[in-house]
């Protein structure tokens, strides 16, 4: 997969005005840790998370994305009009029907004529989203369009929480599946992405490469049919393991290319889970650790948001730069992995 023709013009994203940090969630789930037996700060530790950000009590997931949405076009100064296709890629959605894609529409005020839909891959579908634009614009049937992602996890982490404090029958094994629910954030990214003109200094997508390991789809699963709460269930020890696995077959092909080797890259930005997930993935791919541009402790997993507002992060930070090149680096349940190349 190669692009010629694609511009990441511009990022967007919005922060969640409440913090809950590891310490708070440990604090309310006391009763538990006492029971078990259970260290004070093993959230934090396990996870590399500090805190994580959460909406307003409903606080739909449209809403956070058309926040996002919004910061693109007033960063860029483009109006609404202009916009030709809008993407909506996250897990949390507000409904089954219609599209969440087309009540951001509404809140951006875009165009009729504009092509919208929503696309889900877990916690790929933002960086799916932007295949599928690329996709578009490369073939010269939009000149431009928006990806947007609002995740919303307010539910699951109180759901979590809740759980763990009425079962009374939970041991030290029993709570592993609900750990990481409890590294889970909100937050929303938007991008606006163009066909690239001669005269723009901007990141441009250049290639990508992914592979599917489904048959371990089992690993994490969330909302399963019939539960009335919104809860998961992950073994994340073997989920680390396989995603792991599933990257590497994704990085032979990803680097067989000239000129995206490890060392040709100057930053990574992944799809965060935890500092361990982390250091695994850099160590079997053979990349050096310090090129990851994290913002795991503040954010802890925002899902399908997760990278890219962590390149948005970077590039407002002056951490990626023109001359550059960058790989973004996602795995998500299911199992799937897709890595895109982009050079400023």
């Amino acid at each position: 997969m190669h692009y010629s023709k694609v511009c990441l013009h511009t990022f967007g994203y919005e922060l969640p005005p409440r913090v809950l940090t590891s310490d708070m969630i440990e604090e309310r789930l006391s009763p538990l840790y006492e029971r078990l037996k259970l260290p004070a700060g093993r959230l934090e530790l396990m996870s590399g998370i500090r805190e994580r950000r959460l909406w307003k009590p409903g606080t739909r997931p449209s809403q956070g994305a058309a926040l996002a949405g919004q910061a693109v076009l007033d960063k860029s100064n483009l109006a609404p009009a202009s916009i030709e296709c809008l993407i909506f890629t996250s897990v949390s959605r507000d409904m089954m029907e219609p599209a969440t894609a087309s009540f951001v529409h509404n809140q951006l005020g875009l165009s009729e004529d504009c092509l919208l839909f929503d696309l889900s891959n877990a916690c790929l579908g933002f960086l799916d989203g932007m295949v599928m634009l690329a996709n578009m614009i490369e073939l010269g049937q939009v000149q431009n369009g928006l990806v947007v992602a609002g995740e919303t996890a307010e539910e699951l982490v109180e759901s979590t929480i809740q759980t763990l404090l009425d079962d009374e029958n939970l041991t030290r094994k029993k709570i592993k599946p609900a750990f990481a629910s409890l590294t889970i954030g909100s937050g929303a990214v938007a991008l606006y992405m163009c066909n690239l003109l001669p005269d723009m200094n901007k990141p441009r997508l250049i290639r990508g490469a992914w592979k599917a390991n489904t048959k371990h789809s089992d690993l994490c699963q969330g909302a399963q049919s019939g539960t009335k709460t919104t809860l998961m269930n992950t073994n994340s020890e073997e989920l680390l393991l396989r995603g792991v696995e599933t990257a590497h077959s994704t990085w032979q092909d990803f680097t067989s290319t000239s000129g995206w080797s490890a060392s040709d890259i100057d930053r990574f930005f992944c799809h965060q889970v935890g500092t361990a997930h982390a250091r695994l993935l850099f160590d079997t791919l053979g990349i050096n650790l310090a090129k990851n541009f994290e913002t795991l402790q503040m954010l802890g997993n925002v899902g399908s948001v997760s990278a890219p507002i962590t390149m948005a992060m970077a590039i407002e930070q002056e951490c990626f730069c023109p001359g550059e090149k960058a790989a973004i680096l996602g795995i998500g349940s299911g199992i799937n992995c897709l890595m895109l190349g982009v050079h400023w």
